[in-house]
């Protein structure tokens, strides 16, 4: 096992900077999920660790020693590309075996490695296919065990799962997760996928622009985002948005249309007259008759989701999503009321994005993670 320790790692192409300072600590045997969208820096980091990128300034160490001008081969990791990156021309076993062969490891010892190996990822029956006659959960198996033999220190996954379906994504992450609890090396894993972040990572480290914005566990991210950019990029359906002004003498937050949300009262005396951006969850709004709510909306279309329904209401000019496990009957154009728990409620600064502070609701879930 290994800890990685990036200390205000940055990145340029020219006059472009793509990776703004990052810092971040992590420790032996963790599971980290580097999380954000394309072009947010993600991938650059990854490739800047591995050494197959060089960096612009700043500090990688990884077990304790500075790997800045190591080669790739010299730091102890092993990637796991999303093209697989394997030998067309060689069988299952070449590709799983080919760095113990060339690293001089006899034949004998090389087999019986491969052997335990191929079984771990279940590929025992396919050590004499070659990768054109696999399936594409398959060969990602194949990539994953040519990582494991060489019983790196650290494993660096750079969007390994993009290229399967939505049935073997699911699949190859339990994979993916009983592997690093069974060899316990490092892992650090890149994807654009909030749900694939959200059930593999011991830490989730969200970015946006070079920068990162959170870093927590998927409950701490997900219960108490740390701006409107985390807020939105985590969760599914997202979050919804109002705009308004806290007013504590009403303990609520007023909207232009009129209308207030509620909010606790401590929340409101500690940001009164702030101008925010409310946020507010789809599974903790309700839906009632019109009039008996904190809003009013119009009723526009349901999806269903089989657990439930995910109600989309028009309000003012904005989409609203209610996800509910009821199956209300409601006509298009429907006027329906929304119930939003006060304590429910996500506050953030209308101009910097940043959160206020944390619901009780949140704060409490998030001192139990």
């Amino acid at each position: 096992m290994a800890n990685i320790s990036l200390r205000a790692v940055r990145k340029s192409y020219g006059k472009e900077a793509v990776v703004h300072g990052v810092d971040l600590e992590i420790g032996n045997g963790e599971f980290i999920v580097i999380l954000g969208p394309s072009g947010c820096g993600k991938s650059t980091l990854l490739r800047m660790i591995a050494g197959l990128e060089g960096i612009t300034s700043g500090e990688i160490a990884i077990a304790d020693r500075v790997v800045n001008t190591l080669e790739p081969r010299e730091r102890g990791c092993a990637m796991v590309f999303q093209n697989y990156a394997l030998y067309p021309h060689m069988t299952v076993a070449e590709n799983i075996g080919y760095a113990l062969k060339v690293a001089g490891v006899s034949r004998t010892e090389r087999m019986a490695r491969i052997k335990a190996v191929a079984l771990s990822v279940s590929l025992g029956d396919y050590l004499d296919r070659r990768p054109g006659q696999l399936s594409g959960g398959q060969r990602q198996r194949v990539a994953m065990a040519r990582a494991i033999i060489r019983e790196p220190k650290v494993f660096l996954f750079d969007e390994p799962l993009s290229n399967l379906d939505a049935k073997l994504r699911v699949q190859m992450r339990h994979e993916i997760r009983r592997i690093h609890n069974r060899i316990h090396a490092t892992s650090v894993f890149v994807t654009h996928d909030q749900q694939e972040g959200m059930t593999l990572a011991d830490r989730l480290v969200v970015m946006n622009k070079g920068m990162i914005e959170q870093v927590g566990t998927p409950s701490q991210v997900y219960d108490l985002p740390a701006s409107v950019y985390v807020a939105g990029f985590i969760g599914s359906p997202a979050m919804n948005f109002l705009s308004g002004q806290v007013d504590r003498a009403a303990s609520a937050v007023q909207l232009a249309s009129g209308d207030r949300i509620a909010v606790p009262a401590a929340l409101a005396a500690r940001h009164d007259g702030a101008l925010v951006q409310v946020g507010i969850r789809p599974e903790v709004m309700g839906l009632v008759a019109a009039g008996h709510g904190s809003l009013d909306a119009r009723f526009e279309f349901v999806e269903e989701l089989g657990s439930g329904r995910l109600h989309h209401l028009q309000f003012e000019d904005l989409t609203l999503a209610v996800l509910s496990p009821d199956r209300p009957d409601l006509t298009p154009g429907q006027i329906c009321g929304l119930t939003i728990p006060p304590q429910a409620v996500h506050l953030f600064d209308a101009t910097t994005g940043k959160r206020l502070d944390p619901s009780p609701v949140a704060q409490t879930v998030a001192e139990l993670v």
